[in-house]
């Protein structure tokens, strides 16, 4: 079940996703004025219904409020204007309007509210979470007071702007024109924080030579083995067989998570295995995936909005898959695997680093249906519980969030020359 730190952060949760209270004029004062390290998070990649970014801020400060020497400042959009104050962390959200291609996010363009937000919580370090707009206008407002900043590199841009460029020539242009755009925000930045070396590696292949490698963690006591023992009635709560081996997904609905190639290879699987497969999230791609071949022997559920209720629906599966090939880290896989389920990876991108480092799992090439069933319907036959051991003892032992988030604020500590 979840500790109080849990506790305390789904309800700063709630409490941003309600809005907060009106600005107050003047803003009130710092938290935590006697702070020795003050961090400035800014992404508009935070939304009720969002991943991985939330996790991560929120995780964040949970680690701010169990350390008085930190402070953390929150800047994201909304529907309005509100300030949200937890124990140390303080939220601005900025009225924005909903970005038309990417529900749920909004744009987060107010340049003076920034300026404001930053001349009054005078910060010793800006971490920028998007990489289109933000980055720009938080290079903006800063000009002139020269707090040192670093650019988490969330999402892989080129392949979010121009996927699969070796299909066409517009799209190689359009992912060479993206790479050339990487390059030039990474230069408003002391650093650029990745969390994998397949993108450490990228990006320096494409020349960008500031990249620092800072992996994220995973809440190894909600997302934990023990809610297997509530298998039946999760299992039941969503029309699930009981007794059937069962595979799950959890993200994002977007093109590039490459759901198309999981569901052509399914039928296969359910045929040989009598496996069943439950994809779990929203987003833009959704009703264009449930268009696909094998999208109707699938079960589809709904995003979690409950965190304790998507840690009961892993602890019920029997093993993950992360079909994304351009993913930076894999949040969800690596909570898959704190609750102990074996890993079916493509073989690109961040997921397959901590498939092959923990043993627990098995990969398969991208883009390949045919190579997914085969590897799925071998996995299935191996001892899953023997493979979700390991899985869970690698998420405790290299991935819990204090060990990650301490690592994480000593890199920060370092790019602002203080450590």
């Amino acid at each position: 079940m979840p500790d109080r730190d849990a506790l305390d952060r789904e309800t700063l949760a709630a409490a941003i996703d309600a809005g907060g209270r009106p600005w107050p004029t003047p803003f009130p004062p710092r938290q935590r004025p006697e702070a020795r390290f003050g961090l400035l998070d800014v992404t508009k990649y935070f939304g009720p219904t969002t991943g991985g970014v939330r996790t991560y801020l929120l995780q964040k400060a949970a680690y701010v409020a169990a350390h008085p020497e930190l402070r953390q400042t929150i800047a994201i959009p909304g529907e309005r204007d509100g300030l949200i104050d937890g124990d140390g962390v303080r939220c601005y959200r900025l009225r924005g309007a909903r970005i038309p291609t990417q529900h749920p996010y909004r744009f987060l363009w107010a340049p003076r509210t920034m300026r404001r937000i930053l001349e009054h919580e005078r910060p010793d370090l800006i971490e920028v979470g998007s990489p289109f707009l933000v980055p720009w206008t938080t290079h903006h407002v800063n000009r002139g007071l020269g707090v040192p900043m670093v650019w988490f590199y969330h999402g892989n841009v080129p392949h979010l702007v121009a996927p699969q460029p070796e299909r066409s020539g517009g799209r190689r242009a359009a992912h060479a024109a993206a790479w050339a755009y990487v390059r030039r925000v990474s230069r408003l930045f002391r650093a650029v924080l990745v969390a994998s070396d397949f993108v450490a590696e990228e990006l320096a292949r494409h020349g960008v030579d500031n990249a620092l490698r800072v992996p994220l963690g995973v809440d190894v006591d909600l997302f934990h083995p023990t809610r297997a023992a509530a298998r039946a009635a999760t299992r039941a709560r969503h029309g699930l067989d009981p007794d059937a081996p069962l595979a799950v997904f959890a993200g994002r609905f977007a093109r590039e998570k490459r759901l198309e190639v999981l569901l052509r290879a399914w039928p296969a699987v359910a045929r040989r295995t009598g496996a069943q497969l439950a994809l779990i999230g929203d987003g833009p791609s959704r009703r264009w995936f449930q268009a696909q071949p094998g999208a109707s022997q699938v079960h589809w559920l709904p995003f979690a909005t409950d965190r304790a209720a998507l840690a009961d629906l892993l602890a019920a599966a029997d093993l993950y898959v992360a079909a994304g090939p351009n993913e930076t880290f894999g949040l969800a896989a690596l909570e898959a695997m704190a609750s102990g389920l074996p890993v079916l990876s493509v073989d690109r991108g961040g997921v397959p680093e901590q498939v092959r480092q923990s043993g627990a799992g098995d990969l398969y090439p991208d883009g390949d249906a045919a190579a997914l069933a085969e590897t799925a319907v071998a996995l299935l036959g191996r001892d899953l519980a023997a493979l979700g051991l390991r899985a869970r003892a690698h998420a405790e032992r290299h991935h819990a969030w204090p060990l990650a988030l301490e690592r994480i604020f000593d890199a920060y500590r370092r790019v602002a020359g203080q450590g």
